[in-house]
């Protein structure tokens, strides 16, 4: 009777047992050669054991990781892991230390994320968020980017990204800077024709284009007046 319970007891702890198993065999195959076999980093990556549930989410999530080199930018890709295996990988990640957990971000206000978005991150991605080039990096643009990603890159601060901790951006503010970012993907053009939301350098050039013909007909009207 005690061999059957505890062979029963076995059975029922596999289950639980399986995801850390496979998020180990999952990591030690994609991850430790650069990030070290217990996340304590190597000159190739660096270390994970504070990453947390939120790294973890966010690199793999994206694409991000793993690399295709050390060194290189991460940048956006298609995801070579299963839900499963996403979730046993992140919880393994998670359980090297104790980073922060996957941020919960709740609706917030555009005017006050437009504000704050100008502020910190336009900079770079650009008050519509499309992205830019900077010196030795690209910022990305944020049109795929959930909600969840937004506020783990900001809490994070990938690549030359500079991250923001509550005490920088309270998670309120965060939550509004999400917003903006969704809302501006397709916003309101009273104006008109918007030119890629793109700012005043492409709004210049139509303009100029514009005026340019019109003053070269209207000498080519007064032209043949005068000559005619």
């Amino acid at each position: 009777m005690r061999v059957l319970l505890a062979a029963a007891a076995v059975v029922l702890a596999l289950p639980a047992a399986a995801p850390a198993q496979t998020g180990y065999q999952l990591y030690a195959t994609n991850c430790s050669r650069c990030h070290g076999t217990a996340g304590e980093g190597t000159k190739d990556g660096p270390p994970l054991r504070e990453a947390g549930a939120l790294g973890g989410d966010f690199y793999l999530r994206t694409g991000y990781m793993p690399l295709s080199h050390p060194g290189a930018q991460p940048s956006r890709s298609d995801v070579e892991f299963t839900e499963a295996q996403l979730r046993a990988l992140i919880g393994y990640v998670a359980s090297l230390g104790h980073g922060p957990a996957i941020p919960r971000v709740r609706p917030g206000r555009v005017n006050e994320g437009q504000r704050l978005f100008a502020e910190h991150c336009a900079g770079c991605h650009q008050i519509a968020a499309r992205g830019g080039y900077l010196t030795g990096a690209v910022a990305p643009p944020l049109d795929r980017a959930t909600p969840t990603q937004i506020a783990e890159a900001v809490r994070i601060g990938p690549y030359l990204m500079p991250h923001f901790p509550p005490s920088a951006i309270s998670d309120a503010q965060l939550d509004s800077i999400v917003a903006y970012v969704h809302y501006v993907r397709d916003p309101q053009d009273p104006g008109g024709w918007p030119l890629g939301r793109l700012g005043p350098v492409p709004e210049g050039m139509v303009a100029w284009l514009v005026a340019g013909t019109a003053l070269v007909g209207l000498c080519l009207v007064i032209g043949r007046r005068v000559h005619g």
